[in-house]
């Protein structure tokens, strides 16, 4: 039986009790005392049952109906309001105290809630959760604490069914990238804007001749005819490829968040990975991603495509991809992206350099550079510059110091070695990822270098 002793029934008990007590301390025998707690227990057990039956056969007779309104998908680290709908379509009013089991990934904010639905009427209440990780997440169905018609008992009952939503990356980046794009403010968020015209290498139009336009591009026949300077505009390459190979190993792991607040280092990577599509995407380019350093059977692909859905397409593949303890194999990545992209592109490879790693990440750029752009981005732990930082308090600190002097230095050199043999590489703390990436890829469009 699914409820428990109510406040009333408590008191009623305690009461006894403390009045059986009485009648002993006054004088009163045992046996008439065991006699006339018998009878008050039995008669007390009796209306507590029939109490029971009642209000269970009402509850089942009228019960409410839960209705959640959630959103299509939530966003890491944002919150939300989830509204929950409550409809009585019986004659009886219910006091109900309800805790929606969210999943428990959720930070919940407003649970339990207290709510009074009168007879045929419809309440909402609401409550606001917060999601702390990438994936799907569950609403199972809610638990409802219902005082019996008597308030002998609590009646202990389930409403509403299981709904299960995605929580993807954050989109404010992306966002915000296309209202301060629209603006002409980028470099609110660190992105450069080029203004130059004619610095493309696909014909875009003609327009009059201004001062500052190279003479090489005045088109002499529309010259002539119009009797002014006119000039051939140009606009950056479209129709074609970028490519995003992103690690997923043990690389990827590090978490430094101040006790598990904000994003991972691998949230700020897909952050990067949705900003970096959503630019590509807006000057014409196909936007394919493959992952590697995942268990075999795990790996993602995404075929390079263009189209305002896109995005939703590849982040729908992407939202739940998380790092794994497994070795990430360069090589063999740069050999499975050569077999299935055959075609020249712009390939990003975001990863987490180690100088341990600097030998085989240059046998797999090596071999990607032969028929591709390679643009290489590393993640550079905060964690370490935190421990350079620290104050050289105790003897502990100073090595701690030291040592991270010594890996961060070992690092620096392998990776200038690797960047000697090729200028396009990236290394940002993880929250300027994203700004880095598209300040690199919009130097290359505006190069024309694929």
């Amino acid at each position: 039986m699914r409820a428990r002793p109510g406040r009333r029934l408590v008191f009623v008990v305690s009461a006894s009790a403390a009045v059986l007590l009485l009648v002993r301390v006054l004088g009163v025998s045992a046996a008439v005392a065991a006699a006339i707690a018998g009878l008050w227990t039995a008669g007390l057990l009796a209306v507590a049952a029939l109490d029971v039956l009642v209000s269970r056969r009402a509850w089942r007779r009228t019960a409410p109906v839960l209705r959640r309104r959630l959103p299509s998908a939530f966003a890491l680290s944002s919150r939300r309001a989830i509204d929950l709908t409550i409809e009585n379509p019986g004659a009886e009013a219910w006091t109900l105290e309800l805790f929606d089991h969210a999943d428990p990934s959720l930070i919940t904010d407003g649970l339990p809630l207290s709510v009074v639905v009168a007879a045929r009427t419809v309440v909402t209440a609401r409550y606001q959760v917060t999601p702390t990780a990438r994936g799907e997440v569950t609403f199972a169905a809610a638990d409802v604490r219902v005082p019996s018609r008597w308030r002998l008992w609590d009646l202990l009952e389930r409403l509403g069914g299981p709904e299960t939503r995605r929580v993807y990356p954050d989109f404010a980046p992306v966002a915000r990238y296309a209202w301060l794009s629209g603006d002409r403010r980028l470099q609110e968020i660190g992105i450069k804007t080029y203004q130059q015209r004619g610095q493309g290498t696909d014909f875009a139009q003609l327009s009059e001749y201004r001062v500052g336009d190279e003479v090489r591009h005045i088109d002499w026949k529309a010259t002539l005819r119009i009797g002014k300077p006119i000039v051939r505009a140009f606009q950056d390459e479209r129709d074609q490829n970028v490519l995003l190979l992103v690690d997923c190993g043990r690389r990827m792991r590090p978490d430094d968040r101040p006790a598990g607040a904000g994003a991972t280092h691998f949230d700020q990577v897909l952050n990067a990975v949705m900003l970096l599509a959503y630019v590509a995407l807006a000057q014409g380019d196909a936007v394919g991603a493959m992952t590697f350093g995942t268990p075999p059977g795990e790996q993602k692909s995404f075929a390079p495509r263009k189209g305002a859905h896109t995005l939703n397409a590849l982040m729908a593949q992407l939202y739940a991809v998380q790092p794994t303890p497994t070795h990430s194999d360069y090589l063999s990545a740069a050999k499975d992206l050569l077999t299935h992209h055959p075609k020249r592109s712009l390939v990003v490879v975001i990863t987490n350099f180690r100088d341990e790693d600097a030998s085989e990440l240059h046998d797999a750029l090596r071999l990607l550079r032969s028929r591709h752009l390679v643009l290489v981005a590393s993640l550079r732990e905060r964690i370490v510059g935190a421990l350079i930082d620290q104050p050289l308090a105790t003897g502990d600190a100073a090595v701690a110091v030291a040592s991270a002097h010594l890996y961060e230095q070992a690092r620096r050199d392998a990776f200038n070695r690797l960047a000697a043999r090729d200028a396009l590489m990236v290394d940002a703390v993880p929250e300027r990822l994203a700004i880095e990436l598209v300040n690199r890829y919009r130097a290359v469009k505006r190069a024309g270098l694929f």
